[in-house]
């Protein structure tokens, strides 16, 4: 018998080629998702490709753009928007709060010239969430293009660019949907597009452009990829997509936010000096919940050791400076319920009991 004729059929590796038929229609149930009637590019990356390049495509010299700061993402959107030319105000509040629509409408008082504002909606590093439909009302009434990072909160919270005024919209799928990491999206309005269109520093022949997308694909019927799609990773968008589907978007996020309610008194009830990072519960990011660590207790000894027990539990220590102090309880996905919190709470208490607290 041939080598060829023992060949074992495997799922992850004999797949048929996508068809740009089948690419059309996961980039169709990802606008229903959105509730959107803008054109949805899906990317063939982690959810970074997308926002570098909805930036990189409407920001340049003579842009003024309003960058907000609630967590790590919002500094690495003013680095790109700098890199790219533009003039950048940092709206920087604390990460245990959420910025206003009021500290908005001043930013743009003080910097009428402002046509591009920054945000994340939900940092699921530092556990706040920012109140998306009313910024996106001043925003409007200032006339700036609205870009909004919601790679965290697509799933746990409602995300509605539509509604909201957001032109770009990106998501991703490795966090609330339960999908992978290395696929993404971005919804894009008219306006964008013109932006993009009239910009002369925007990725060309690219792969942060998604002008050659709108030109190549979008505008060109949807009948031929630009390039081959990466078939796993295309799959499982449209297999955890169906699965929101099948078990409701209003379900999915009733999940997410259970899950954080639970995990906020949870942290509460253990005592011992633990307590919810992001002091406001209407605040608090529905995907991840942060708790901050009693004074003289170091968090990433304490995940460490909690992790020990069980090292499948959703627990992280906070990144940078914050490893000493924050906690994770990254309850989002499959990770949202109430078992899995008990048990994320239950493996803190033992360490916290370990360490004497």
């Amino acid at each position: 018998m041939s080598e060829e004729s023992n060949a074992v059929t495997h799922p992850f590796l004999d797949l048929v080629p996508l068809s740009a038929a089948h690419f059309a229609s996961i980039e169709d149930r990802v606008a229903r998702l959105l509730s959107t009637e803008q054109d949805v590019v899906i990317t063939q990356g982690e959810a970074l490709l997308p926002l570098e390049g909805a930036i990189r495509g409407t920001a340049g010299p003579g842009t003024t753009a309003l960058n907000v700061i609630t967590g790590p993402y919002g500094q690495t959107f003013g680095d790109w928007l700098r890199d790219c030319g533009a003039t950048v105000h940092d709206l920087a509040v604390p990460f245990h709060t959420a910025v206003t629509a009021a500290q908005i409408r001043e930013a743009f008082a003080e910097h009428p010239e402002i046509d591009f504002v920054s945000l994340v909606h939900a940092e699921a590093a530092t556990g706040n969430t920012n109140p998306v439909a009313e910024i996106g009302e001043v925003v409007r009434q200032h006339g700036a293009l609205f870009y909004l990072d919601a790679v965290a909160s697509i799933g746990a919270e409602p995300v509605l660019p539509d509604a909201w005024g957001v032109d770009l919209c990106v998501i991703g799928a490795q966090k609330a949907m339960g999908g992978p990491a290395g696929v993404s999206a971005v919804s894009v309005s008219e306006r964008a597009w013109a932006r993009m269109s009239a910009n002369p520093h925007a990725p060309r022949r690219s792969y942060l452009s998604l002008l050659d997308w709108k030109e190549r694909w979008t505008d060109a019927g949807r009948k031929t990829l630009l390039h081959a799609p990466a078939q796993l990773e295309m799959l499982a968008l449209d297999a955890c997509v169906r699965r929101i589907e099948e078990e409701g978007l209003d379900t999915v996020m009733s999940r997410h936010a259970a899950a954080a309610a639970v995990t906020r008194a949870g942290a509460v009830a253990l005592g011992a000096g633990i307590e919810p990072y992001v002091r406001e519960a209407s605040e608090a990011a529905p995907v991840a919940t942060t708790l901050r660590t009693p004074a003289g207790v170091n968090a990433a000894e304490l995940v460490a050791r909690a992790l020990a027990a069980d090292p499948a539990l959703p627990l992280a220590a906070g990144g940078g400076a914050l490893a000493k102090e924050m906690i994770r309880v990254n309850h989002y996905g499959p990770a949202a319920s109430e078992a899995t919190v008990r048990a994320c709470l239950s493996a803190l208490g033992a360490a916290l009991a370990d360490t004497g607290a």
